[in-house]
């Protein structure tokens, strides 16, 4: 529920501080005024138009199923707008756009212009049915239940699609598959086997000059011997001599396996090798993920040859998913046609103190969709809702607004922009008690220029324009008296228009 408006600075406003009341808020006052100005911020500030306003502040009472994950609600919400270049928005203090608040409180907040032809659409029907068939408890279960068998039915239906692309493009694709494994795995690779090849070719590159500077300095093993008794003989330790002499008759040793090893090496099988393995290295970056490349590939083509085994599972369970949904929705329409005759009943006497024939809701069966297998649409005398005059469809929305409420638990604000407009004397006031009974269940804010559903207000604000700007101020019970007087007289009111005032404000 709206609770408070601060405005600053909107379109020839001065500043606006107002409160208002849980009920029926009445705005009137001359054409030109502001009126829809006004309504036009307090809308803005819920993702509904254009914020026009420098600030905007309108404190809210939480609806008591508003839940965000991302932002900390407390139970009086203030939702902030500031204009410079651009509008920007804050719930609580938090940063928060346009759109996040629009889906935020779309469930809480409607608008209804007389120039709007909304609200009959089959979704919206459905749901307004669907809350009157609510009432047994075996009916909401069953909705619970298709809804979530139809989710899985549904991304079932996008993995038999996935499945039958893939057995589309399989063959060329395998064929694509079996070339690229072949070609790593005719080369098998091994990790690290680049690495000793490029040392092996290293010491392919030194062995001539290792083996002959080997050759020249075996001569100084001859000289060992004599080494060691020169050692002796001058009392000084030599075994650190010796021990040199016994590493480099090991290394020598070594120079000579490395030699024999290499002899037996083709030196351009090695070059032919590093370049097959470098030109795999150069695509893929190293062996490592040559291999890996191999290895996903390889599941790949696994998992075509068990596609048509999942093909054939998958249709299988989406057929027994399409028999349990068509069952479920066929009982679940019978419902909704029993609830739709209901709310025809239900409704008829509203529509008839409104001056209109009564409404039918038509079934038009189609194939499974998320809520079943019902499209519904609205008639009266045959004609289709959308034909209705202006003034006659929003008279039945009204209608069926008002019965609905009576299944609707959850909280709300409606916003309704000369709902009354153009219409008789025994319209006007049958419009005044359709909305007074519906304030009963909605805060409901009405822009009007009839006496009658002003008489009916629990707060009434008169928007005014002089040479200095506009104005907006609650009104006491003297100051509604004098401005339904003026809606029924004119500027220039007579004592019998005053006095039709005060007689339909006391009566109310």
């Amino acid at each position: 529920m709206l609770q408070r408006a601060l405005i600053k600075e909107l379109l020839g406003f001065g500043l606006i501080d107002i409160e208002f009341s849980k009920g029926l808020n009445i705005i009137t006052g001359p054409s030109g005024a502001g009126k829809s100005v006004f309504i036009g911020s307090m809308l803005a500030n819920f993702g509904l138009g254009t914020q026009e306003a420098k600030l905007c502040e309108i404190e809210v009472k939480k609806p008591a199923d508003l839940d965000s994950e991302l932002y900390e609600l407390e139970d009086e919400i203030v939702i902030k707008a500031i204009k410079k270049d651009r509008a920007r928005f804050f719930i609580d203090g938090q940063n928060i756009s346009k759109k996040a608040l629009k889906e935020m409180f779309s469930p809480y907040v409607s608008y209804i212009s007389v120039r709007d032809k909304s609200g009959f659409e089959s979704e919206n029907l459905l749901g307004i049915v669907d809350s009157f068939a609510s009432k047994d408890n075996s009916f909401a279960k069953k909705l619970a239940s298709y809804g979530e068998l139809f989710a899985e039915y549904q991304q079932k239906l996008g993995e038999l699609n996935v499945i039958k692309q893939k057995i589309k493009e399989s063959n060329e694709r395998v064929e694509f598959l079996k070339f690229e494994i072949d070609k790593i795995k005719n080369l098998n690779p091994k990790e690290g086997e680049y690495e000793e090849l490029l040392t092996v070719k290293k010491q392919l590159s030194k062995i001539d000059k290792i083996n002959e500077i080997a050759q020249n300095i075996e001569p100084i093993f001859a000289y060992e011997d004599e080494v060691g008794e020169l050692f002796a003989l001058l009392d000084k330790e030599s075994s650190y001599f010796s021990d040199a002499m016994n590493q480099l008759r090991s290394d020598m040793e070594d120079i000579e396996a490395l030699s024999e090893e290499l002899s037996e090496v083709d030196i351009e099988s090695v070059l032919n090798r590093l370049e097959e393995l470098n030109s795999l290295i150069k695509r893929f970056g190293s062996i490592g993920k040559a291999l890996e490349f191999l290895r996903e590939k390889e599941q790949e083509l696994a998992s075509f040859e068990t596609i048509n085994e999942d093909l054939s599972h998958l249709e299988e369970f989406i057929s027994k998913r399409e028999k349990e949904l068509l069952k479920l929705a066929k009982g679940i329409s019978a419902a909704r046609k029993k609830a739709a005759l209901e709310i025809e009943k239900e409704i008829a006497h509203y529509l008839q103190e409104l001056k209109l024939p009564k409404i039918v809701f038509e079934f038009e069966e189609c194939g499974l969709y998320e809520h079943g297998i019902d499209r519904l649409s609205v008639s009266m005398q045959g004609a289709k809702i959308e034909q209705l005059s202006g003034g006659e469809f929003n008279r039945v929305r009204l209608a069926l607004l008002t019965v609905s409420a009576q299944t609707s638990a959850k909280e709300g604000v409606i916003i309704l922009d000369e709902i009354d407009a153009n219409v008789s004397g025994d319209e006007s006031i049958a419009i005044a008690n359709m909305i007074s009974r519906l304030s009963q269940s909605y805060q409901i804010f009405a822009i009007s220029h009839q006496a009658h559903l002003s008489s009916k207000a629990n707060m009434h604000f008169l928007v005014t324009k002089n040479k200095n700007g506009s104005y907006i101020k609650a009104l006491n019970k003297e100051e509604r008296v004098k401005e339904i007087a003026r809606i029924v007289g004119g500027e220039n009111f007579n004592k019998e228009s005053l006095e039709f005032a005060k007689k339909i404000v006391i009566s109310n």
